[in-house]
């Protein structure tokens, strides 16, 4: 089986012309189940994908599966996984530069691997999204007959980029970005590892969490950037000293990477202290400042779901109903960014900085709720007045549930006189307008409301 595994394995470590020619990413990929890094949940013993690398057999035969995930979380990698079990032919396609020609190609030499030598073909094909419709289609017939066992990979939604009948015969593997000690033991066992640099350097502290914030849960970019920051550390090394271990340092990672380290810690004082100034930027209507402090969050490598979380508490507490709007956009931003990921991300997350920062302001809805709570702590709040209680159920209106109650659409002007907070709570006033944006018009429409259910003049 000729593949990047094997390409990996034949070279010499000390030939340059061999080994180090494989990037380090691809030299460190793993070999065995046991060297994966992360992926718990859908690598857990009995799961299909397990099942499907160790090549499991009897009355459940192998199940065809995409693999869906951000960059740099394994997908490659289970996929050779999977053609290495029970001596299968592997085959790569990428939907980039591959055709229907070529798909055909492939089950007609998959065919053949069946009858001649009782093989099985492994058909991976990375970004599968790629594909047209016309394209999906040419793999069903393969699929579902199992003449190839089809391993897709792709970074978009499969239910909108992925045909139905392609998706249903089909199991669908979620994967997930790596945590940040998924990435530090990736980048640990690179620098020893014999594959890797072989403990030829050291990774600083600094540097190592540099390179964890900046990889995002990446595994490869992790790694192609412990390379390139090697590469800085080997040309400073000092001429005569090259048997010497060299330890990376932050500098070096910034060289490689053209880029500087944002000081920034996501446990710690920074990751607070930026993330109250972006809060209090936004409340105080300074969009560049907001920005600022978006950008600073985002090149240090927070997670864009935390960042979207905020916004959206912002957009409810801060704009509240100053603008409306700002909650709507929050919420489609938070759900765009989970979908899409970075880098694309920042976008739509600066579109609803933008929007929250510039938005009139209103504590009005925030402020109510909490009066309404802090009043039910204290033990206010009688029974519910009677016209007001649930009459349907038997003997409701023997205890006269619901009498008396003014059914509001039939009040002329669509809302009458009726009291509906508990007796003890009559007057109680939350919800207490301001005079800015859209509150500009429900202050007055509040205040006759109240004055026609209230009953004052």
């Amino acid at each position: 089986m000729s593949d990047l595994f094997t390409t990996a394995q034949s070279a010499d470590p000390g030939d340059a012309s061999g080994a180090l020619l494989a990037p380090l990413a691809v030299r460190m990929r793993p070999q065995t189940l046991d060297e994966v890094v992360g992926q718990r949940d859908v690598l857990r013993p009995g799961s299909p994908l397990r099942r499907l690398i160790e090549g499991h057999g009897g009355a459940a035969g192998p199940l065809s599966a995409i693999l869906w995930g951000p960059p740099g979380t394994g997908k490659t990698t289970l996929a050779h996984l999977v053609a290495q079990a029970a001596d299968r032919t592997f085959v790569e396609l990428s939907a980039v530069t591959a055709g229907v020609k070529d798909v055909r190609a492939v089950m007609e030499q998959a065919v053949r691997e069946r009858s001649l030598h009782g093989r099985q073909t492994v058909l991976f094909l990375d970004e599968i999204h790629r594909f047209t419709k016309a394209q999906q289609d040419a793999l069903l017939p393969g699929v579902e007959n199992r003449t190839v066992i089809l391993v897709a990979a792709t970074t978009e939604n499969p239910s909108f980029s992925i045909i139905a009948p392609l998706l249903s015969r089909s199991v669908l593997v979620t994967l997930g970005s790596l945590d940040d000690d998924d990435v530090r033991g990736v980048l640990a066992r690179a620098l020893a590892d014999e594959r890797g640099l072989d403990g030829a350097f050291t990774l600083g502290e600094a540097a190592t969490e540099h390179v964890v914030r900046m990889a995002g849960g990446d595994a490869r970019r992790a790694l192609t950037t412990l390379e390139a920051a090697a590469g800085v550390a080997a040309d400073d090394r000092a001429a005569g000293r090259e048997d010497d271990v060299a330890e990376i340092t932050l500098a070096q990672v910034e060289q490689a990477m053209a880029q500087a380290a944002v000081r920034y810690d996501r446990a710690g004082d920074q990751h607070y202290d930026v993330a109250s100034a972006f809060i209090k930027s936004m409340r105080g209507s300074d969009v560049d400042a907001a920005l600022h402090y978006l950008a600073r969050q985002l090149e240090a490598g927070e997670d864009p779901r935390f960042i979207a979380r905020r916004i959206v508490i912002a957009a409810s507490e801060d704009v509240g109903m100053g603008d409306p709007t700002a909650l709507q956009t929050a919420v489609a931003a938070m759900h765009a960014v989970a979908q899409i990921g970075m880098p694309e991300a920042r976008i739509i997350l600066g579109q609803a900085v933008v929007h929250n920062a510039l938005a009139p302001k209103s504590n009005a809805a925030y402020s109510a709720i909490n009066a309404a709570i802090a009043d039910v702590r204290a033990g206010k709040g009688g029974p519910v007045p009677p016209h007001l209680r649930g009459t349907g159920y038997a003997g409701a209106a023997r205890l006269g549930h619901g009498e008396g109650y003014r059914y509001t659409h039939d009040e002329p002007a669509g809302v009458g006189e009726q009291q509906f907070l508990p007796d003890d709570l009559v007057g109680a006033d939350y919800y207490r307008p301001t005079g800015r944006g859209w509150e500009e018009r429900l202050g007055p429409r509040w205040r006759e409301l109240r004055r026609i259910i209230r009953g004052r003049d």
